[in-house]
């Protein structure tokens, strides 16, 4: 079978190759796929760098979320885990082993029934985004309808699913982006408000579109300046969510700016929901098939490529000029 692998750090373009090698075999916890759809995410470039929290030994295979179609379960994995042969399923790959692949392992307890209001690409980039999304806005930020939401990179693959999410709990959404095509974008996945950072002030317009007030949620996946730009227009008693730093840049917050401001700064790292509370995710997942058979979320699949195409996807992902979600489909 044909696999994307990395034998060494660097760029993506410079150290995925696209080589042939043997079918994995499920071990006990595992189950070997069909990938029918891998959705393109940023730490699959923090991966090829050598700057993710997870090091998998070389060579590895990117690819951290997927749809496909189960051919075979481990022996030693628990019944109530094992999926039917031929199940459409969306699950986390089993790092080395991830899912720019023809086939690959994903942990049994990792799988989640794929919605059937979704193709398989949508499918793929449903799980990991909307999770966090999900998690970030309510759980953590526990926002409100009638409330302001203010997301940052909202053209982006995290950021389009806030966008939706957002809209979907009934909030006004005013999205941040980069360039007119993610402008366009942002309003095709429904902002109410779009304010373009290259060409507008931030502050300045998040101030005007909500009367002074500022918003009442912040979801910020960027860090950097956009972080910087946000403790300067978040509402009294508004929480900021932070997600991740797409920037490059780690902010250190003025906590006695939080005090005399009345905001809360909130960490979010969705992973650690699959250890501290994986009844949580399920519901989550429960929410989300819901939602999309609502037509309320449908991921934005702005490209759809052959797996010839991994290498350079991931790298466009990372330097940011893509809009939306990125799918391989082998």
């Amino acid at each position: 079978m044909k696999a994307w692998r990395v034998h060494m750090n660097g760029e993506p373009r410079e150290v995925m190759r696209l080589e042939e090698i043997p079918d994995p075999e499920p071990g006990a916890g595992e189950v070997l796929v069909r990938v029918r759809a891998a959705a393109v995410n940023f730490p699959d470039a923090l991966l090829c760098r050598g700057e993710y929290q997870i090091k998998p030994p070389f060579p590895f295979t990117p690819g951290v979320e997927l749809c496909g179609e189960v051919l075979a379960v481990g022996e030693g994995t628990a019944e109530g885990d094992a999926p039917e042969p031929g199940s459409r399923v969306i699950a986390q790959p089993a790092l080395p082993m991830g899912g720019f692949a023809e086939r690959t392992l994903v942990t049994a307890a990792s799988i989640r029934e794929a919605p059937e209001a979704l193709d398989d690409a949508e499918a793929a980039a449903l799980h990991i985004g909307y999770q966090t999304g999900w998690f970030g806005l309510h759980r953590r930020a526990r926002i409100q309808s009638g409330e302001t939401l203010l997301v940052h990179a909202a053209a982006g693959g995290v950021g389009s699913a806030a966008v939706q999410l957002g809209k979907a709990a009934g909030a006004r959404v005013i999205g941040v982006v980069g360039g007119k095509a993610k402008a366009d974008a942002a309003r095709e996945l429904g902002c109410d408000v779009v304010v373009d950072r290259r060409e507008d002030d931030i502050v300045a317009a998040v101030k005007e579109a909500t009367g002074g007030r500022g918003a009442d949620v912040i979801y910020d996946p960027v860090g950097g300046d956009a972080y910087a730009k946000s403790v300067k227009c978040v509402a009294f008693e508004g929480r900021i969510v932070v997600v991740g730093f797409a920037s490059g840049a780690v902010p250190t917050p003025g906590l006695n700016h939080a005090l005399i401001k009345n905001y809360s700064i909130l960490g979010l790292h969705w992973g650690l929901y699959n250890t501290k509370d994986p009844a949580a995710v399920q519901s989550c997942h429960e929410e989300l098939t819901a939602l999309a058979a609502q037509g309320a979320v449908k991921p934005y699949i702005s490209e759809r490529l052959t797996l010839d195409g991994g290498a350079e996807a991931v790298q466009r992902v990372f330097d940011g000029i893509t809009t939306g979600r990125v799918v391989i489909q082998p």
